[in-house]
């Protein structure tokens, strides 16, 4: 993670001041642990002094100790309520732990108490599109066919991707007041950005992969619909096992020749039901309704789909389950 130089105070001891400053750069060069005892001498002579403590939590953020970093910067939003950035490295670690709620509001203090806090802004908009993405996913999971929730889920998503290994951004330092006497503390070095896709839980996985099956297979019945032989034939897997037994070939022929002779077609799905039996498994059970100039029918049907290099496919088809 990039950093940028700290401020130091006049009024502060040079070797303090020097300290920070060393673990500061041995922050920046992986050296934690050095970092970390330049710290905590700079702190012996100067418990109080925010730099130091923002630096102290900032470290302990890169080692892993959440709770320790938590501790360091609620204080310090105790102790200097107006300084923005304890505020949004707090909700850095929040949304770590997938606690979207105190990230947010976390994040909305700090813009309280700076409110040209670009970095604050960014944050709290991948916050609000995570507890978005949580919200829809579990529409999804109360009811499989919410076609319009599985679409706004779609778009979450590729709004908060990224590739994996980003930096995280860096937040400049307003300048250290000119007056000696009872200075604010001077602004961290850093404030950490939000990751933007943390890795999600398995529920969430599951969600996803849920509406992922859904967009499937209601594709699958919009090609159908559109008598798009081609889209409808390209859904169903190359081991999909024909309904008689039948050689493939023969199953495609013969549905190439009902769906092209079909002036009309209205395939509904409804009431889906989508179960994961693994990662790359899935059974979806619904209502049919099919319309054509031909044929009105409706009926139940299980679909079992696998998926294939990256796509979810039609193993088996199976109607009245």
């Amino acid at each position: 993670m990039a950093l940028v130089a700290l401020i130091a105070f006049a009024a502060l001891p040079l070797a303090r001041a020097d300290d920070v400053q060393d673990a500061q750069k041995l922050l920046k060069a992986g050296e934690k642990q050095q970092a970390l005892e330049k710290v905590n001498r700079a702190l012996a002579a100067n418990p109080k002094d925010p730099q130091a403590r923002f630096l102290k939590g900032l470290i302990f953020t890169e080692q892993g100790k959440q709770q320790e970093a938590i501790d360091i910067f609620s204080k310090l939003t105790q102790d200097y309520p107006n300084l923005p950035e304890p505020y949004n490295n707090l909700a850095v670690i929040y949304a770590s732990q997938g606690q979207y709620d105190k990230a947010r509001s976390a994040l909305e203090q700090s813009i309280r108490t700076h409110p040209s806090y670009a970095t604050a802004y960014e944050n709290l908009g991948d916050v609000y599109a995570k507890l978005a993405s949580q919200a829809y996913g579990k529409a999804l999971q109360l009811d499989a066919s919410n076609t319009g929730a599985q679409n706004k889920l779609s778009l979450v998503r590729e709004l908060v991707r990224e590739p994996a290994g980003k930096p995280a951004a860096v937040a400049s330092a307003p300048a250290a007041p000119a007056a000696k006497e009872t200075p604010p503390p001077a602004a961290p070095a850093v404030a950490q950005k939000v990751p933007e896709k943390p890795a999600p839980a398995a529920a969430e996985k599951s969600a996803d992969a849920s509406a992922d099956v859904l967009k499937t297979v209601n594709e699958w019945a919009q090609a159908w619909s559109k008598r798009d032989v081609d889209g409808y034939l390209g859904h169903y897997a190359k081991d999909f096992k024909t309904p008689a037994g039948e050689a493939r070939e023969e199953w495609e022929k013969s549905r190439r020749s009902r769906i092209s002779g079909a002036k009309t077609i209205q395939v509904a799905v409804d009431s889906a039901k989508v179960t994961m039996q693994g990662p790359e498994q899935a059974s979806v059970s619904f209502r049919q309704t099919y319309r054509s100039d031909k044929l009105n029918t409706k009926s139940r049907k299980t679909l079992e789909l696998v998926k294939a290099d990256g796509r979810w496919l039609i193993r088996e088809e199976k109607a009245g389950k």
